[in-house]
């Protein structure tokens, strides 16, 4: 009779459309409350879509008797935030008797206008972009317009679009196209290193890149990818020569959460990425790229505590937007980062230790970014703010032989 019931609640699970639908009947409900829910699932990509308490209200059903109510409730507000036309709540047998896992199919038409960076920095001014996305299936089109002066050396302004499908014949295969076209303004810390450093690479005006990636989920917390980066740009040198900078990427990425013990949440992310320019592809750069990123956070109620560590190393002649930074919106936060290093760096440490509270954000930075045959010296800040979601507002303080000025962030980046 247990079986029974359970494959009747597999296969009639839904929720329809607009007008929500019970995943069974309350008549029902006694008999169903003695299933456990040993996990509630929703694809990343949807998941990074919902706000951060609809993400903790998924993560409290966990453990939870079934409760149709509940379940209901939850993939409303999925669908509001999402604005998607349905959400269907499936029931999949659990790993042991008397518990099922809950996954959260998201299906239909959906159009999206978002604004996934938005953010002033009283030392870098404002930085933003916008981009309107339209789901059809499994595929998902996006075009955005971009004014970046944070990531890159350079501030770059300009035209992004992409194409992903994110079920390639399985639920584990990914794929992605990026097209980008960007003119370029350099700070003049920048130009002047430059007038100075006869082996810096050249300066260019506009620049094109074209980026397919394929990604594998090779085991539930492990992703990789792989493809390749075509960058093609104009420089500022009499005739306006064009080169090219041709790598291959690869990219392994891991998430795992783990519960239990004194703290509510634990999560472990990491991300190893490689690029490769190379001859074979005729590109005009020569140069190995890595790039290591790991990241862990307790979580207790409302309290979290994380510690992030990156680290990279260039290898050969790469062009400027391949070099590293700090003293960006989110790496050693609060110094300048054309004092820093005007024309970025071949190599780069970076820890960063946060608590949030509620509303309520504190972190301590450390860095240091340099080229072979410079000095290794590292950096200091400290910060307070407030943040909700990804929207931000924030005081940093580089700490300078003992003192320390503000440096005001505010707005949202993803």
């Amino acid at each position: 009779m247990k079986r029974a019931l359970l494959s009747l609640l597999i296969s009639g699970a839904s929720l329809r459309g607009g007008n929500l639908q019970p995943v069974v009947e309350p008549t029902e409900y006694n008999i169903n409350a003695q299933y456990t829910i040993e996990s509630v699932e929703l694809a990343r990509e949807f998941e990074t879509g919902i706000s951060r308490g609809l993400r903790q209200d998924l993560e409290r059903l966990i453990g939870q008797k079934f409760n149709p109510a509940a379940l209901n409730d939850v993939a409303r507000r999925i669908r509001d935030e999402l604005n998607v036309n349905t959400v269907v709540p499936r029931l999949v047998r659990g790993s042991s008797p008397d518990h099922v896992r809950v996954v959260m199919d998201v299906a239909g038409k959906r159009f999206d206008l978002s604004v996934p960076r938005f953010l002033y920095e009283s030392s870098e001014g404002l930085n933003g972009a916008v981009e309107g996305t339209f789901i059809a299936g499994d595929n998902r089109f996006t075009a955005g317009l971009i004014s970046d002066g944070d990531d890159l050396v350079e501030r770059y302004t300009g035209l992004r679009l992409r194409y992903e499908d994110r079920r390639l014949g399985s639920d584990r295969v990914r794929f992605h196209f990026d097209f980008g076209t960007y003119h370029e303004q350099w700070n003049r810390a920048t130009l002047s290193a430059l007038a100075q450093d006869s082996d810096a690479a050249s300066l260019y005006r506009t620049r094109q890149n074209f980026e397919p990636v394929l990604s594998i989920q090779v085991a539930k917390p492990l992703t990789v990818s792989f493809g390749g980066d075509f960058e093609r740009f104009d420089t500022e040198a009499p005739g306006l020569r064009t080169q090219t900078a041709n790598a291959t990427v690869t990219d392994v990425q891991y998430f795992q959460e783990f519960e239990g013990g004194a703290f509510d949440q634990q999560a472990l992310q990491a991300d190893y990425n490689l690029r490769v320019g190379t001859r074979a592809l005729d590109s005009d750069y020569a140069y190995t790229r890595h790039r290591w990123q790991v990241r862990y956070t307790l979580a207790r109620g409302h309290q979290s505590l994380s510690d992030e560590a990156v680290a990279g190393v260039i290898l050969g002649s790469a062009p400027l937007f391949e070099r590293f930074q700090l003293g960006t919106s989110s790496m050693l936060r609060g110094w300048d980062k054309w004092e820093l290093d005007p024309l970025g760096g071949s190599r780069v440490v970076y820890n960063s230790v946060e608590y949030r509270n509620g509303f309520f954000e504190a972190f301590y930075d450390a860095g240091a970014i340099w080229d072979p045959g410079q000095d290794m010296v590292v950096r200091h800040s400290l910060g307070v703010g407030v943040r909700k979601n990804s929207v931000l507002v924030a005081t940093a303080f580089p700490i300078r032989g003992g003192r320390a000025s503000p440096v005001f962030i505010v707005g949202m980046n993803y």
